[in-house]
């Protein structure tokens, strides 16, 4: 493991402590603008344990960010957040429909007042504290504009930390043009990437992974199916 990797590892290890790393440079932003076609619409608002599907992302990411943004689509709504959950968030939509995951980012950067910001999805719904935590401890020893987690042979574009003013810039320009992969933009970034061997100790399950598209994928995570991996 590196030695960036461990101090990440370490920062992770402390992430309920009041020492640990703060929240108070991040902004949190939710990409809450998918269709969910293959749900029957309202993907975000489905029941999940208990809860729409959207508030487990929320309440991973709330402890630690400094303001939360939550994103949904241009021509849509979003299910209400929960009255608990601190910071209140931030509700944006995205600038245009039809134009996928870059325009829900282009608009929640555009809020967002700080440094850095870890971007997730809205349909993760086992992200869990110790693991983004560590995401953004590596990101704050990291002279990368984007850091993100390994899976498998490659790397998956959510969570990811960004260099939030680069990052908005950045996005902006790919928006207007014909290359409007997330990835492309992270890759543009300069990206550092989280091997498995750092990440495993945050998140022991690999439950990260986890994403909901459709009534199988909502199944498996009300059972807390492992290792469910991206589509």
């Amino acid at each position: 493991m590196s030695e960036l990797a461990a101090r990440a590892v370490d920062s992770a290890a402390r992430a309920g402590d009041p020492a640990g790393p703060p929240g108070g440079s991040v902004s949190g932003i939710v990409l809450a603008g998918g269709r969910g076609s293959r749900l029957g619409g309202d993907k975000l608002g489905r029941p999940l344990r208990g809860r729409p599907l959207l508030d487990h992302a929320l309440l991973a990411l709330a402890p630690l960010v400094a303001e939360l943004i939550v994103v949904g689509p241009a021509h849509g709504a979003l299910p209400p957040s929960p009255p608990e959950l601190r910071p209140t968030p931030i509700r944006a939509f995205d600038l245009q429909a039809g134009l996928g995951p870059l325009a829900g980012v282009v608009a929640g950067l555009g809020l967002a007042s700080q440094p850095r910001s870890l971007i997730v999805g809205g349909d993760q719904p086992a992200l869990v504290p110790a693991l983004l935590a560590g995401l953004l401890a590596a990101a704050a020893d990291s002279l990368a504009g984007a850091v993100v987690l390994a899976d498998g042979d490659g790397w998956s574009p959510l969570p990811s930390v960004v260099v939030t003013r680069a990052a908005l810039v950045e996005a902006r320009r790919r928006l207007s043009g014909p290359q409007r992969s997330l990835k492309g933009l992270l890759v543009g970034l300069g990206l550092e990437v989280v091997d498995e061997a750092a990440w495993r100790p945050w998140d022991p399950a690999g439950a990260w992974r986890q994403d909901v598209d459709s009534p199988a994928d909502l199944r498996a995570a009300e059972g807390g199916a492992p290792e469910m991996t991206r589509h």
